[in-house]
Parts: structure tokens; sequence; C-alpha cells
């Protein structure tokens, strides 16, 4: 982890503030960081540079599994932080991250997965003709994107995705 920032995290305190550029290399953790509530980047078209302007201008943690991005100048003398991805399984890298930065779960599925907006809670009559039969039928809390305008709802997805960030935890602890 180029840049400490082991004191924002203090008894593994998240830093509300904390947000993520992810690299093309690492994609999937684009996905399972927003599931975590984080505010996650994952430019479409992604160069080094394009990564590493945004990370600076927007002060954002870029995570890459390039170690050439991790010798840039900027992250070197602290202008910006890069958490270099050691291994290759998705597991191992939420791992290294809930360890490296203090991840926790409190933000948890708060952002849409697709377009990393916030999601808001809207009435099941408002989304109705948008769910399936059977979701309608057995769940009360939806949450909605309000720019791709996808529906969320805690079911098994859900569900499942939590115990695997639970799964992680755990083996950080």
């Amino acid at each position: 982890m180029q840049r400490d920032r082991q004191n924002r995290f203090a008894g593994g305190a998240m830093d509300t503030e904390l947000r993520f550029v992810v690299d093309m290399n690492v994609g999937r953790l684009a996905k399972w960081l927003r599931v975590m509530g984080y505010d996650t980047l994952f430019p479409k078209e992604n160069g080094d540079n394009r990564l590493v302007r945004i990370a600076l201008r927007e002060d954002r943690v870029l995570v890459t599994r390039d170690a050439g991005i991790a010798q840039r100048r900027a992250a070197l003398i602290g202008q910006m932080t890069v958490a270099l991805i050691e291994k290759d399984d998705l597991r191992s890298q939420l791992g290294q991250l809930v360890r490296d930065l203090g991840l926790n779960l409190s933000g948890g599925f708060s952002r849409c997965v697709l377009c990393n907006e916030p999601l808001r809670p809207i009435a099941k009559g408002d989304v109705a003709e948008r769910l399936p039969p059977y979701v309608l039928l057995t769940q009360t809390k939806f949450l909605e994107c309000q720019v791709c305008r996808r529906v969320y709802w805690p079911g098994t997805h859900w569900t499942n995705m939590m115990s695997e960030l639970s799964q992680v935890y755990r083996e950080v602890s």
C-alpha cells in the first residue's frame, strides 16, 4: 500500500470519504466495493495515465495489480494512494483491501452495482410493474437507482453476497 492511511483508520473505523478508482486488471473488485457501499469508479477507458489523473483529481484510492502504477512519482511521494493487489482470486483481493484499508460494511447495499449511484428507498407500489411475481409476493423493502432505474431488494442474491463478505471479514480477523 502506497501512502500510509493507517492514521485515518484508527481502530478499524472506515474513512467515510474513502473512494476508489479500479483498474481493469481487478475489475471484479469494482462491483464488490460498490456492494460494500463505497463510491467506486470503473472507467471503460482506463489507461494508466487516465486512472492516475482520476485518482489525483478526485482523491481516490487507485486499485490495481500494475506494479508500474505503484512506482509512479505521485504514489511514491504520497500524492495518491495505490492499493497494489497481490493475489489473483477475488476473495483474497477483497481481504487485502479490508485488511489494509480498514473497510467495513456499514454502508453496504447503498450504491448501484452497475452505475455507482446512491440507492434510494422506494415504495413497493412504485416499482410493482417492474418486479417478478414471486418478488412482488415475498418482498417488502426496495431500493432504486435514480440514474439507471435498477431495483434492488434483500432476496437470496443479497443474502449470498453478504455471506461472502462476512466470510472475507472472518478470514481477515
